[in-house]
Order: C-alpha cells, then sequence, then structure tokens
C-alpha cells in the first residue's frame, strides 16, 4: 500500500478508524485472535457516514491532554472489495484528509493493509446493530522493528454510529471492551463540516 505525506511523528496514527482513532502497553500484548469478530458480518451494510461516539487506546502518549489524538472518521466506503476509510487529521491549523485502503482476508470482517515502511495494519468489525446503526471497531498497528524485527504494537477501539447521541446499550457494550482490554479512552473529534472541504487530502491505495 503506498501512502501520501507522513504526518509528523504520527506514524502509529494511520490505523482509523482510522477513521479514524486513539487507541497501558500490557493490553497490546494482546493478540489478535482474542478480539471478536461480528457473526454474519456484511460488508455491504457497513459503507457509508459515521461519527465517532468513544475513543479508547493501548498506548498512554496518544491520550495525554496535552497531546491528543485528532483523528476523525467521515465514512467508509467500498472500492472494488476492498474498504477505504476516509479520516481527516485536524490540529489548530490545520486539517489534513487520509483515505486509507485495507484488503480483505477471507474471513468475514477482517481486514488487512500495509504501510511503506512495513508497519501493518489488522482491522476486524467487532459488532454491529442489526440495522448497522452502531458499530465497534478494532484496529491494530504493529511497527516494524529494528531489522525487521518485530516492534510497537498499537491497539485502537472506536465505538461508531450513524446519528448521534448513539444507543446507550452498544456504549454499555463498548465499555465492557474498555475494561477488559484494559484501554484507556481518549478524546473524540468529530467534523461539523467547516473543515471537510478545505483539507488537504492524502491518498493511501493498495
Amino acid at each position: 500500500m503506498k501512502t501520501g505525506p507522513w504526518l509528523p511523528g504520527r506514524a502509529a496514527l494511520w490505523a482509523p478508524v482510522v477513521l479514524a482513532l486513539g487507541l497501558g502497553l500490557a493490553s497490546a500484548q494482546r493478540t489478535l485472535e482474542e478480539v471478536p469478530v461480528q457473526p454474519g458480518f456484511d460488508v455491504q451494510k457497513v459503507a457509508g457516514r459515521w461519527l465517532t461516539l468513544r475513543l479508547a487506546s493501548s498506548r498512554a502518549h496518544l491520550v495525554s491532554p496535552d497531546d491528543p489524538l485528532r483523528l476523525a472518521l467521515r465514512s467508509i466506503k467500498m472500492r472494488d472489495g476492498d474498504l477505504e476509510f476516509v479520516l481527516f487529521w485536524t490540529a489548530e491549523t490545520m486539517c489534513r484528509g487520509v483515505h486509507v485502503t485495507i484488503h480483505p482476508t477471507g474471513l468475514p470482517g477482517q481486514y488487512r493493509g500495509s504501510f511503506e515502511g512495513g508497519a501493518r495494519m489488522h482491522v476486524r468489525f467487532v459488532s454491529t446493530s442489526s440495522d448497522y446503526s452502531s458499530l465497534i471497531l478494532y484496529v491494530r498497528v504493529e511497527e516494524s522493528g529494528d531489522g525487521g524485527d518485530g516492534g510497537e504494537v498499537t491497539s485502537l477501539w472506536a465505538l461508531l454510529a450513524r446519528r448521534l447521541p448513539g444507543d446507550p446499550q452498544w456504549l454499555r457494550r463498548y465499555l465492557g471492551y474498555v475494561r477488559e482490554f484494559q484501554l484507556q479512552e481518549a478524546p473524540v473529534f468529530n467534523l461539523e463540516g467547516k473543515c471537510y472541504p478545505d483539507c488537504t487530502q492524502d491518498t493511501a491505495q493498495g
């Protein structure tokens, strides 16, 4: 996967979901197989506009009040069997659009991608409501270490909804995962439209 210009000091933040998304190290060492996947996941129903209700991270520095993660998921699109996350990275003086494409693994609800520099991304659609109006998303970014050894692992969890304020039942379910995986909650950023049209666009293509 080729990416656009790298965001300064934010290699791990390409996970979105990306969306869009901020997600101690003890939980980062949990294996991918421990994360559940929605049974009968229907990829056709996940496309469209999403809002981030809650965000959680396995890495404390991503949720510091002085340096919060500022990724906002705008939407999920289908591209010839792949999925594309449309994300926006915001700061005081800038807004940059980021398009990240992930590819199916052959298993329902599971996707993966890679970046220049060797980092790998795994995405799991953990749970969805029957009408796909609520969604719990898991993203795992594995950075390559020196000499090809394993590097840092960052786990990102997000509670998404089609509209605010969201379903309280899904908030309780999401908070259950936050406790189970010992995550730290992060600030949430959603765009209100004022930033979106003027954003600089970066594209990640498979």
